[in-house]
């Protein structure tokens, strides 16, 4: 693919959530041209300053309004670009409307942009972004997870549990990636990182770097997150991308996880680096329930020749010098 490919036009679906925001910024440094589609709330204004200021961004970034819920809005994003990185998907559901709905919504959005992608007659590779929850959630618990485990959503669905219709959107909407992709020929590949963490240039604090530091804000809702766990830094994830979109033999699913612990390895490790915080006592996730997301195999990315090349420090680190000059330390 070759240096020409470098500098082609990339389009960013979702550009102002945390992995999206990071993707403009990690495809400006690299060289690209990025479309990234954004929704404006119609009468809102909506400070969009964080990607719009970034090095290289007035030369090479276009910004679009698009809405997963007319997904013809995508197209005109879609226009010259060699690649697409589909990072958007609602996580902003009311829970009072049925998991019907939620699924028809994002899985039909989801198979139109991959439509629309196919219709562009320039876009070589889509690169989706899924989860590692469509891939670890099973009765059949095994010690190694690899990319042919899939969650299966009707025990998602007997159990209740935290989140538990993201993770049967997110699964169903995967599994129509594939096979759309199956169908019609569209080079798809896709990736599946755990919790992601370390330092953001959105203006919110992200929900996975507020899980990854449960421990340093004392939130107890989030203890079952990270007690059997794993994190993957942000520029990580977003190397992934843009690796296996360059990369010519990608094919199907790749798990991306670089560091696995426990809740006890954790606040150890806190503690040592970070001796300012106080850090809550084992006695306060005794009786806590895990919510297991180990035993995550990053083999077939990592026989790619792709390396993580941060770990905790790094993660943590970053997360909490974005927090504290965003105010939320």
């Amino acid at each position: 693919m070759g240096e020409e490919i470098k500098k082609g036009r990339i389009c960013v679906t979702g550009a102002t959530g945390f992995l999206g925001s990071w993707m403009v910024k990690r495809l400006l440094e690299d060289g690209y041209s990025v479309n990234a589609t954004i929704r404006m709330h119609p009468g809102k204004k909506r400070d969009i300053s964080y990607l719009t200021t970034l090095p290289g961004a007035s030369e090479r970034l276009n910004i679009y309004n698009a809405d997963l819920d007319n997904p013809e809005t995508f197209a005109a994003s879609l226009e010259g670009c060699t690649g697409v990185f589909h990072m958007a998907h609602p996580l902003d559901f009311e829970e009072k409307e049925p998991e019907e709905a939620k699924i028809k919504r994002v899985v039909n959005g989801t198979r139109a942009i991959l439509q629309a992608c196919l219709d562009s007659k320039t876009v070589k590779r889509v690169v989706y972004t899924s989860s590692i929850s469509s891939v670890v959630f099973n009765k059949n618990a095994v010690s190694i997870i690899d990319e042919s485990s899939w969650t299966d959503v009707e025990f998602v669905r007997s159990v209740k549990g935290f989140g538990g219709a993201y993770v049967v959107t997110k699964t169903l909407a995967e599994r129509a990636v594939q096979e759309f992709a199956e169908d019609k020929g569209l080079d798809v590949v896709i990736l599946n990182p755990t919790w992601v963490t370390g330092p953001f240039i959105c203006p919110q604090i992200p929900d996975t770097v507020n899980i990854s530091m449960a421990l340093i804000f004392g939130d107890k809702n989030h203890y079952p997150m990270i007690m059997e766990s794993s994190l993957v830094h942000v520029d990580d994830v977003a190397r992934a991308h843009i690796y296996l979109f360059e990369y010519p033999n990608a094919k199907g699913r790749y798990i991306c996880s670089a560091v696995e612990f426990t809740i006890h390895q954790l606040s150890q490790f806190i503690s040592s680096r970070y001796p300012q915080f106080q850090i809550p006592t084992p006695d306060c996730w005794k009786d806590v329930q895990a919510f297991k997301i180990s035993g995550l195999s990053s083999k077939k990315l990592l026989e790619t020749g792709f390396k993580y090349e941060n770990g905790l420090e790094e993660m943590f680190d970053g997360a909490i010098e974005s927090c504290k000059q965003k105010g939320f330390l």
